[in-house]
Order: structure tokens, then sequence, then C-alpha cells
């Protein structure tokens, strides 16, 4: 059997790559989708503050306290999805989805967190919730 590259893995041709791979791979790219949501939110509303005239610090570090839980819905793809799989590893048995589902949120949670405190470093501003 041929060996195929998966990220930092090798996966056998027929199998699927069992969570301990996936996982990790996954959470570190919706850690980073969430990051990266509110980082470039926040930057690029200040630009458009800037444009129109408001003062530009103090718009990006509301936009970054404001986009936090957009960048988590934008990281996990949609709450109905996450719904539907706690549901289901509720409901039908299958515990791992609630894990995983967890673990992404978490994920999720802490991308959007790290992108507001990097724009707080950079506007020297108190974030209020």
């Amino acid at each position: 059997m041929k060996d195929k590259r998966l990220g930092d893995s090798f996966q056998r041709e027929g199998h699927a790559p069992c969570l301990a791979e996936t996982l990790p791979l996954h959470s570190s790219l919706i850690f980073f989708v969430a990051f990266g949501v509110v980082l470039g939110g926040a930057l690029i509303g200040g630009i458009g503050a800037f444009i129109i005239g408001k003062p530009p610090l103090t718009t990006i570090q509301e936009l970054a306290s404001s986009l936090k839980i957009w960048a988590l819905v934008a990281a996990i793809g949609g709450t109905f999805d996450a719904i539907t799989s706690l549901e289901r590893g509720l409901f039908a048995g299958t515990h791992i989805d609630v894990y995983k589902t967890i673990f992404m949120i978490l994920s999720a949670l802490s991308g959007a967190n790290a992108g507001a405190l990097i724009i707080q470093w950079i506007t020297q501003e108190q974030m209020y919730p």
C-alpha cells in the first residue's frame, strides 16, 4: 500500500485518518481563522474610520471587541452545524462529536481572544465587554 502525506502524519490508502491526527490540524486552522477575522476586521475597519474622520484607534478597539462573537461563528462555519453536532453527540451516543465540537469552540474562542488582545496591545486602550 502506498502512503499519502497528510500534514505531519502518514495515512495509508483506504484508511481514514484518526482523530488524533486531524483534530490538532483542524483546531489550529479554526484558531487562525478566528484570529484573522478579529485582527483583519478591526484593522481594515480602522482604515475606514480614518477615511471618514473618526478616531482610528478607538474604532479599532471597539471593532475588535464586537467582532469576537462573529469570529467564533466564522471559524466554526456556522452555529447550526455545531449545535447539530452536539445534539448528535448527546442523543445518538457519539461522545467524540461532543468533545470535538467543544474543542473547536474553545479553539475559536482562543483565536478571537488572542486577536483582541493583540489589538489591545496595539491601541493601548482598555477593552470593555
